[in-house]
């Protein structure tokens, strides 16, 4: 059995990783190599691609900026989240704000560190985007729409980055990072209806609070309908391989979250929101898999 110091230190770990979230990290790895293997570069080997060491630095300083995104958000947060997420705030109390803060500047020094191994202009790229976190989660996030916006284009930066590097410019790809926006975009307007006790308590000028959960609705519901655009055209217009599944499915889940959108009245009709477009960002990371599946077999045999 585990002594009681080690329990102690075992619950600061899972602390810490609720603080930065590492599931969703994973999930962003797993999503940038999947990205760049199948989509950015599919032309190259599998074996150039994952053993790119430029890669890795890139995916390696873009979860340690991530990492520090969360600590500086929780940071800024630690009050509304203990109205909105008290289980959670529980567990993440358990590490001192004071190591929270010097974990934060310990993973900013290492992903810059990191991003000084590729250029001088990855430096500068990855120290814009620790500012622009910071910048957020002080300030823009508290105004209304901007913030939103804000945070869903801080979400996809991690996938432009890997974008830029291979340079792939194919209109399929814009088509791909505008459906993925949109749907970040609808999931931030929705956090804002799920987390409204909180916000009003901590003074958050959120769309709902200042114009009232019916425009909030509104406004998503219009979201969803730009969402189903480059839904279609994927479908119709761009071959994406078996991927069409996906993104058929994709909008069958939309339309039935339009349904309950407007039929939502409590917090737990809005985490129930949350979760389908949770599950859709996640499912779309694996269905990458779809666009060649032939490929796909190939490359791992």
């Amino acid at each position: 059995m585990l002594s009681r110091k080690n329990k102690l230190l075992l619950y600061k770990l899972l602390s810490l990783f609720s603080v930065v979230r590492g599931y969703n990290i994973l999930i962003i790895i797993l999503a940038q190599y999947l990205a760049s293997i199948y989509i950015l570069a599919p032309d190259l080997p599998l074996r150039k691609v994952v053993f790119d060491l430029n890669l890795f630095l890139i995916v390696t300083a873009s979860a340690l900026v991530i990492a520090g995104g969360y600590i500086i958000n929780n940071f800024y947060d630690a009050e509304k989240d203990l109205i909105n997420k008290p289980t959670k705030s529980m567990l993440d109390r358990l590490v001192s704000q004071r190591f929270k803060l010097t974990t934060y500047f310990v993973l900013n020094f290492l992903s810059v560190f990191a991003a000084s191994y590729i250029s001088f202009r990855a430096v500068l790229f990855f120290s814009l985007y620790i500012f622009g976190i910071w910048l957020y989660s002080h300030k823009l996030k508290r105004i209304p729409i901007l913030g939103n916006l804000v945070s869903a284009t801080l979400a996809i930066t991690p996938f432009f980055v890997v974008f830029v590097y291979y340079r792939n410019f194919e209109t399929v790809i814009f088509v791909h990072a505008l459906f993925l926006f949109l749907l970040i975009l609808v999931r931030e307007m929705i956090k804002d209806l799920e987390n409204i006790k909180g916000d009003i308590a901590q003074n958050y000028k959120t769309v709902p609070i200042l114009y009232g959960i019916r425009l909030s609705k509104r406004i998503i519901g219009f979201l969803i309908v730009l969402t189903l655009i480059p839904t279609y055209f994927l479908i119709t217009y761009f071959d994406v391989g078996y991927m069409y599944l996906f993104f058929i499915a994709s909008t069958v889940l939309l339309i039935v979250f339009l349904f309950l959108l407007w039929r939502a009245q409590r917090k737990s009709d809005y985490v129930w929101l949350h979760n389908i477009l949770k599950f859709i960002i996640v499912a779309g990371v694996f269905s990458i898999l779809l666009l060649d599946v032939d490929v796909v077999l190939q490359r791992l045999a």
